[in-house]
């Protein structure tokens, strides 16, 4: 069963950004429940500053679920990447996504590798970029696995990322790798930049498709741009996808009126 999520972002720096409910959590989780979301996808600044009790007492007030938990902030908040050629920032963020998937994994859910994966140029190869984030995820899938749960990828626009943009290019990248716990995150937003043709994407990528983040061409809710989802939510369920579709939007017009229209968007295209 396909599952509805809304995003929660406890990031300061993230200003700006696509996320629904902003810097409380506990009035974010209220309000998700209260809405009819499933489940939170959360993103923390930091282990340190995260109060994991207040999440596992909040989720059981609301009887929701955590679908998921991003990474962004290791970049966002604190400049670190998989692919930085300081060695010492790369254990750093090997570390802060480390702590985030054992966090999430305590809570049955994935973490998310986006804006951590970093980018090559400035004097790394494309070819040592590669080979940093394979290393980086022969440790870190595993660590997943270890959980009892995937770890995610997310390919990103070409004007955030040059590592992986396309579903296709990042299958490829993975099928090598010893650890094949690692899953594809499908942001429709970048996908409908990159793909040319996302709903055959979302079939490409089949069983390795482990999250969707829910959102429309100008990154505001579903409904509220031009893309035709449709035909992504057939091929969704063509390929049996069983997981959380999560809005991870602009909190236009405002963080309620957003949070609606997804719940409206997903209550008409998965009930027709």
């Amino acid at each position: 069963m396909i599952r509805c999520a809304v995003t929660i972002t406890l990031v300061p720096e993230a200003k700006g950004g696509p996320f629904v409910f902003w810097e409380d959590l506990a009035a974010g989780c209220a309000k998700a429940a209260a809405l009819g979301f499933d489940a939170v996808e959360v993103f923390p600044r930091s282990i340190e500053e995260f109060d994991s009790k207040q999440l596992k007492n909040l989720l059981a007030t609301h009887r929701l679920q955590l679908a998921g938990m991003g990474t962004g902030a290791g970049w966002v908040a604190h400049k670190l990447r998989l692919t930085d050629p300081d060695a010492t920032i790369r254990r750093r963020a090997h570390d802060f996504a480390a702590a985030i998937i054992d966090l999430a994994g305590s809570f049955g859910a994935p973490a998310i590798i986006g804006s951590m994966q970093g980018r090559w140029g400035d004097g790394v190869s494309q070819e040592q970029a590669m080979a940093w984030m394979a290393e980086a995820l022969e440790r870190l899938g595993p660590r997943a696995h270890a959980q009892g749960v995937p770890l995610l990828l997310e390919p990103l626009n070409r004007y955030e990322t040059n590592l992986f943009n396309r579903v296709a290019d990042t299958l490829e990248f993975l099928k090598p790798l010893r650890t094949q716990n690692v899953k594809l995150l499908g942001d429709l937003f970048h996908m409908n930049i990159e793909e040319a043709d996302i709903a055959a994407a979302l079939r490409l990528a089949g069983d390795k498709l482990g999250h969707i983040h829910f959102v429309d061409s100008n990154r505001q809710a579903v409904g509220f741009g031009h893309t035709d989802l449709k035909p992504s939510v057939q091929a969704l369920r063509e390929i049996n996808y069983a997981g959380y579709v999560s809005a991870e939007v602009l909190p236009l017009p405002s963080p309620e009126e957003a949070a609606k229209q997804t719940r409206e968007a997903f209550r008409k295209l998965f009930s027709e």
